[in-house]
C-alpha cells in the first residue's frame, strides 16, 4: 500500500532535522537611560502644546517628565482641556484658543501638536514658517497633497519637522532592523502586518464631554476648511470616523504597522501599487469610513500585507519572512525562528516511485545528508524583549534633543510623507474600488 505524505515523513525523517534551541534577552530600552541626566537651565527646552485631547494630553504628560523639557503654554479650541493642561503642568500655565500666539511668543523654542488630521498641514506650515521646529501627530496629513505641501514647508525653512509614530524609537523595532540588515532572514518573501480590535471604544466611538457647547468650544474654527455642519458633538469626540476631518483606519492604525515596517526593512519611498477593501462591516453608527480595512502593497517587487479590523480582536504583530526564517514583531517583543530552508528529510515525492526504487532513493538521500552523530545542527533561535514599542518618551526625547543638537531626528517629514502615502493610497484604493500608484512627476495617487 501506498504511504501518504504524512506516513512517509513520520518514517523517513533523519538525524538531518535540525534541533530548534532557543533563548530571551531583555534589552536596555535606548534613550531610558537619559531620562534621569539633569539639564542645565541654560540648555532647557520650552515647547507649546496644540491640541490637549486624548492623545495630546499623554504627549503634555509625557514630555513634562523629560528632563530639560518645560511646557510654557497650551492651546485647545475647548475650554475643558485648558483645565486639563492646567491640571498636567501647573494652575498658572497660559493657556488660549489660538495656536498662533504660541508661534509668536518669543520664548517657545518648538511646538508639539495633536490636532485633528486636518488641521496637520496648517499647524505644520505656520509652525515650520513662523521658525517653530514641529512635533506632529501621525498620519502627518490629510491628504496626499496636504503631504506634499508640509514636506516643501519644511525643506524650504529647515526646520525640525518630528511625526509621532513612536515605532521608529522603539528598541524591539531597532532590534528587527538589525537582524534585517544582517541577512539573518535570506531573501526577504512577504511582510505581514495585522491589528483587531473588538469594542467600541477601539473604533473610536469615544464619549463627548458632557458640557461640550458652542460656549467653550470654538466649532466654527475646529472644522476649519471643511464645509460647515452644525454643531455636533459626537463628531468633534469621532472625528476619525469621518474622511473630512479623519483618514479612518489606515491614518489612525495602519500608519504605525507602515512606519514600523518601513524602518525595519530600511525603506524610506511609498509603496508602488497599494490594493484596498472592506467596509463598514461592524460599527454602522453614520461614519464613511470602513472599520474593516485590508489592503495590500507592493514595496518594489516586495509584497507586503496589512490587515485592519474593528471587528475581531487579535494582538498587532508583524511577521517578516524570509528564505532562512520568520522575525515576528510584537509590541513588547522580537522573535528571530529560524528555519534551515533546506530539505531535512528525504522528499515525500517519492511515494510515487516503485517501492525498490523509492528504498534506494531514501537509502541514498540519508547518506548524502545525514550529520556525524553528536554533530547534528541545532539552529538557535531568540526572543528579545523590551518596554512597549508604543511608549512616547523615547520618540519626544528623540525631538527636543534634535531641537536642542540640530541632528537629524528619527522620523523626519519625508519619512512620515512616505508612510501618510501608504495609507492615503488604502484609502483611494478602497474608494475607488481599483488597484491605484503614487505619481511621483504629478505628485498623485493614480488609478
Amino acid at each position: 500500500m501506498k504511504k501518504t505524505r504524512r506516513q512517509f515523513l513520520q518514517t523517513t525523517t533523519g538525524a538531518a532535522g535540525a534541533l530548534l534551541a532557543a533563548r530571551t534577552v531583555f534589552l536596555d530600552p535606548g534613550p531610558l537611560w537619559a531620562y534621569q541626566q539633569p539639564v542645565a537651565p541654560s540648555d532647557r527646552v520650552r515647547f507649546g502644546m496644540v491640541g490637549v485631547g486624548m492623545q495630546g494630553s499623554g504627549l503634555l504628560a509625557a514630555s513634562i517628565e523629560l528632563p530639560g523639557v518645560e511646557c510654557a503654554a497650551a492651546c485647545d479650541l475647548y475650554d475643558g482641556r485648558h483645565t486639563l493642561a492646567k491640571e498636567i503642568v501647573r494652575p498658572d500655565l497660559p493657556t488660549t484658543r489660538r495656536y498662533q500666539e504660541l508661534l509668536n511668543n518669543k520664548d517657545i523654542d518648538c511646538i508639539v501638536a495633536a490636532v485633528p488630521d486636518h488641521w496637520h498641514k496648517q499647524v505644520v506650515v505656520d509652525a515650520v514658517s513662523a521658525g517653530k521646529d514641529i512635533y506632529c501627530e501621525k498620519p502627518m496629513s490629510h491628504s496626499a497633497t496636504d503631504g506634499v505641501e508640509m514636506v516643501a514647508a519644511a525643506q524650504k525653512t529647515g526646520r525640525i519637522v518630528q511625526i509621532g509614530s513612536q515605532r521608529v524609537s522603539s528598541v524591539i523595532c531597532a532590534k528587527a532592523k538589525e537582524l534585517v540588515a544582517k541577512g539573518v532572514l535570506g531573501d526577504i518573501t512577504l511582510i505581514e502586518g495585522s491589528l483587531g480590535r473588538n469594542d467600541p471604544t477601539g473604533a473610536w466611538e469615544y464619549p463627548p464631554p458632557p458640557d461640550l457647547s458652542p460656549q467653550n468650544l470654538d466649532w466654527d474654527t475646529w472644522q476649519g476648511t471643511v464645509p460647515k455642519r452644525p454643531f455636533n458633538p459626537l463628531i468633534f469626540a469621532r472625528w476619525r470616523c469621518w474622511k473630512e476631518y479623519g483618514t479612518g483606519v489606515a491614518g489612525d492604525l495602519l500608519v504605525h504597522l507602515v512606519s514600523g515596517m518601513m524602518h525595519v526593512m530600511g525603506i524610506n519611498e511609498p509603496p508602488k501599487r497599494a490594493l484596498a477593501t472592506g467596509g463598514i462591516l461592524r460599527f454602522k453608527d453614520g461614519r464613511n469610513m470602513p472599520d474593516v480595512h485590508p489592503t495590500l502593497y507592493e514595496y518594489g517587487s516586495l509584497p507586503v500585507y496589512m490587515r485592519l479590523n474593528l471587528g475581531g480582536e487579535t494582538p498587532e504583530t508583524y511577521r517578516f519572512m524570509g528564505s532562512k526564517g520568520i522575525i515576528e514583531l510584537t509590541e513588547y517583543a522580537c522573535t528571530y525562528i529560524p528555519q534551515p530552508g533546506v530539505d531535512t528529510s528525504p522528499s515525500y515525492y517519492a511515494v510515487s516511485f516503485p517501492k525498490a526504487m523509492r528504498e534506494a532513493y531514501i537509502k541514498q538521500w540519508h547518506q548524502e545528508h545525514d550529520p556525524v552523530p553528536g554533530k547534528e545542527p541545532a539552529l538557535e533561535g531568540i526572543t528579545y524583549r523590551s518596554v512597549s514599542w508604543d511608549e512616547e518618551k523615547p520618540h519626544l526625547w528623540n525631538f527636543f534633543q534634535a531641537v536642542r543638537t540640530r541632528k537629524p531626528v528619527v522620523e523626519d517629514a519625508v519619512f512620515g510623507h512616505n508612510a501618510a502615502l501608504a495609507c492615503h493610497m488604502a484609502n483611494e484604493s478602497y474608494f475607488r474600488k481599483s488597484a491605484v500608484t503614487w505619481d511621483a512627476n504629478s505628485k498623485t495617487i493614480k488609478s
